[in-house]
């Protein structure tokens, strides 16, 4: 882009904001501050290009390169001269003042699942400087304040409450290890989705989850009246601990999967799932129990080990036939959690390895917030 006397951004600019989105933020900020500093002149000066009259203070004397290092690097400015008079515009210090916005634009990058070799790439591009992985890592940690007051805002009632975790690689003294990803989200009764919560640990699993609920809890959440998750020991221990009056609703689709497990041929998978189906599907919670105890029945001989396994464990997901028969589907599994860590696996294997925990909640903090930002401005569920 070459410089002139024009106050319009450029086409090109334009279309480079549409393709490369967040990627062309410092271009975009170094043709921003060059069209305000060409807007000033002409106002110093009290006539148009090329006109003449005798409001004219001065005339125009070309630009002069002005690069300014930054920490991202050297941005080069082109900042209008004047022939005789003291001039200098102001939009470029109010410019550099904003030089946060560099990096939080870096962080943007990165939280949007751009790896640290491309952002160095885009900006060596735009800029002609490049970036360093220190560097991200540091731009990145100014959001670490606005994802805190995220985190930690106030809840009030939600109906519905469901939770679950996932599993992201941190590395921590000098070896890789899991950190658990525990996420809850919540159907307040207006029907609108919201991410309550967030944490991420490599603490004892029962002991992050009784910490991660008693937050929720302190938060202000309230109004739970059914809880749907896995069956993880950990979870389970402290959902009773936290919430031990607020009836549990086992997802469906995880008990689909565990009685597979006990399924000794084949060619009884399909059948064993098309019965649970139907017990899932139940009218109602005698009508369920009793196709539960058929199906017993049926498979003590061909799956003994599935007919054991079945009273017990199917029992814990039919809580949801309690509920009135338009809010079941949407409670019965935590699917729509599913979904939400499909989409932090896209993002988050980017990464690869976190260099550790903070890095790792940075990360799936500003994707949940993100997230959740925007279901409040969709439909309800």
């Amino acid at each position: 882009m070459t410089y002139h006397e024009d106050y319009t951004l450029p086409t090109e600019l334009l279309t480079l904001l549409q393709q490369e989105g967040l990627a062309a933020l410092p271009e975009a900020l170094r043709v921003v501050i060059n069209t305000a500093m060409l807007a000033e002149r002409q106002h110093y000066l009290g006539v148009g290009p090329y006109e003449r009259g005798a409001d004219r203070a001065d005339q125009a004397n070309g630009f002069k390169p002005k690069t300014v290092k930054t920490r991202v690097g050297d941005v080069t400015f082109a900042v209008p001269q004047v022939r005789h008079g003291d001039f200098y515009p102001q939009a470029l210090e109010k410019g550099l003042r904003s030089e946060r916005a560099f990096n939080l634009a870096l962080a943007e990058m990165y939280v949007q699942g751009v790896s640290t070799r491309k952002v160095t790439a885009i900006v060596e591009a735009l800029c002609g400087t490049t970036v360093s992985s220190a560097h991200v890592s540091r731009a990145t940690a100014q959001l670490d304040h606005i994802l805190e007051q995220w985190r930690t805002r106030a809840l009030s009632t939600c109906s519905y409450l469901f939770l679950d975790a996932r599993y992201e690689h941190v590395r921590m003294d000098g070896a890789v290890r899991d950190a658990a990803v525990l996420v809850a989200v919540g159907i307040e009764p207006t029907g609108k989705r919201r991410v309550l919560g967030v944490s991420v640990s490599l603490s004892e699993a029962e002991v992050h989850w009784r910490e991660f609920l008693s937050g929720l809890v302190a938060r202000g959440l309230t109004g739970v009246r059914v809880i749907t998750s896995d069956a993880h020991e950990g979870l389970r221990a402290a959902r009773r601990a936290v919430f031990g009056g607020v009836p549990w609703q086992r997802c469906q689709f995880h008990l689909q999967q565990n009685a597979q497990a006990y399924v000794p041929r084949q060619d009884l998978k399909a059948e064993v799932a098309a019965d649970l189906r139907a017990i899932f599907t139940a009218t109602d919670k005698p009508t369920a129990v009793a196709l539960l105890n058929a199906m017993v029945g049926k498979y003590e001989k061909t799956a003994s080990k599935l007919a054991a396994w079945l009273p017990e464990n199917v029992l814990e997901g039919l809580t949801v036939l309690g509920l009135p028969a338009e809010q079941r589907r949407g409670v019965r599994t935590t699917n729509g959690l599913e979904r939400v860590n499909r989409e932090l696996k896209r993002r988050t294997r980017v990464i690869g390895i976190f260099p550790n925990e903070a890095s790792c909640l940075r990360l799936v903090s500003a994707l949940l917030m993100e997230l959740s930002e925007d279901w409040k401005a969709g439909a309800s569920t």
